[in-house]
């Protein structure tokens, strides 16, 4: 498989922004719907599709960057729990992995990541079918500026800590039938951080972030549908002392649009015409989202019917291609017509042969007496 970094034409060093910017250029340029019919276009739409997944993800580009695979692990880490074998060594026996050549002493767990945030953005029916840029603004935690992050007063910095000796983690033996265990927890005194902040910067109190407002300008995909979510790597809160930031999630909400009901990757749009026009045809202008469309009603179209405008639907979110609008008749008949009008249906009743209520209001009254 070609490397991801030569698929998306960046550096290996390039930046997640550089990474964003150069897919949506190339994904603009081998879109299918750009590219109809080119094979080639299509397969490198999927190359720049994958290689974006993985690098546009920290976690998973970090793995690629390792082992040359998004879905690699690291030999030192098999269970994916943050524990080396010479951690599991060190645990179970009270020394440092065979493997190593002697113990060794694990580094500062460092500061923690900070969380996940969540807000909620609404769209029109027109933006979620065609895609659209939001601003979404969050109540964040962001790096002190005062401080650089570090919790330190200016001019000052952190101290190792004395409890844990800069480990991040003290170390308790218990004495079992098995013979020692060692286990292992967070330092309470600095956190787990391994460092202690004695003067703390009186901007954040020591906290290495502070809270403000931050805006988003987020890119909402074509065909997206209500109660879908966004993810956007690193954008949410920061962690204490310059620890890394959360993600944010933006929750879609699509409003109800008075003339569609989306039914899948589907409009529906109820269109009601006259009874003349559904008995003798006709002409009309559908306003659609693409713009006005003509929809001929043939004679004698009965209510119900449903008429197909093909493409004129939502973009498929994982492929080529739209749904379609599907127009839906609703013959109306009059509730109520005058005297005149009514002669005239009472003609065509006659000349095709139908029995109709005579016009005798009396006849019309006994109906109303059985019934009440």
């Amino acid at each position: 498989m070609a490397d991801f970094y030569e698929i998306l034409e960046v550096p290996r060093e390039a930046s997640a922004d550089d990474i964003k910017k150069a897919y949506r250029r190339l994904a603009r340029q081998y879109h299918p719907d750009a590219n109809p019919g080119d094979p080639d276009a299509e397969a490198r739409f999927k190359e720049l599709a994958a290689a974006y997944e993985v690098l546009s993800d920290p976690e998973k580009r970090g793995r690629y960057d390792r082992f040359g695979s998004a879905e690699g692990f690291d030999m030192g880490d098999p269970f994916g729990s943050g524990e080396g074998l010479g951690d599991l060594f060190e645990a179970f026996f009270g020394g440092g992995s065979p493997f190593q050549g002697g113990g060794r002493s694990r580094g500062p767990a460092g500061p923690p990541r900070g969380p996940d945030l969540d807000v909620s953005a609404t769209l029109e029916l027109a933006d979620a079918v065609f895609g659209t840029q939001i601003d979404v603004t969050v109540r964040t935690a962001v790096a002190c500026d005062d401080c650089g992050a570090t919790g330190a007063a200016p001019g000052s910095s952190a101290s190792t800590c004395t409890e844990c000796n800069g480990v991040g983690e003290v170390r308790s033996v218990r004495q079992t039938v098995l013979g020692q265990i060692v286990s292992a927890s967070a330092c309470r005194r600095c956190g787990g951080s391994g460092q202690v902040i004695l003067e703390p910067c009186a901007t954040c109190s020591g906290e290495g972030r502070t809270v403000t407002d931050r805006t988003y300008t987020v890119d909402v995909q074509a065909g997206v549908d209500d109660g879908s979510t966004l993810r956007l790597t690193g954008r949410g809160a920061v962690g204490p002392r310059g620890g890394p930031a959360g993600d944010l999630y933006v929750r879609l909400r699509v409003k109800p649009d008075p003339r569609f009901e989306r039914q899948g990757d589907d409009l529906v749009h109820p269109l009601r015409i006259a009874m003349t026009q559904a008995v003798l045809g006709t002409t009309l202008t559908l306003d659609t989202l693409d713009g006005p469309e003509e929809l001929v009603v043939p004679k004698a179209t009965q209510s119900g019917r449903l008429f197909r405008l093909r493409g004129r639907g939502v973009p498929h979110l994982h492929g080529r291609g739209r749904g379609d609008l599907v127009v839906v008749i609703d013959v109306e008949i009059p509730a109520k017509l005058d005297e005149e009008s009514e002669q005239l249906v009472r003609k065509l009743a006659e000349h095709r042969g139908e029995t109709v209520a005579p016009a005798d209001e009396g006849f019309l009254s006994k109906i109303r007496s059985a019934f009440s």
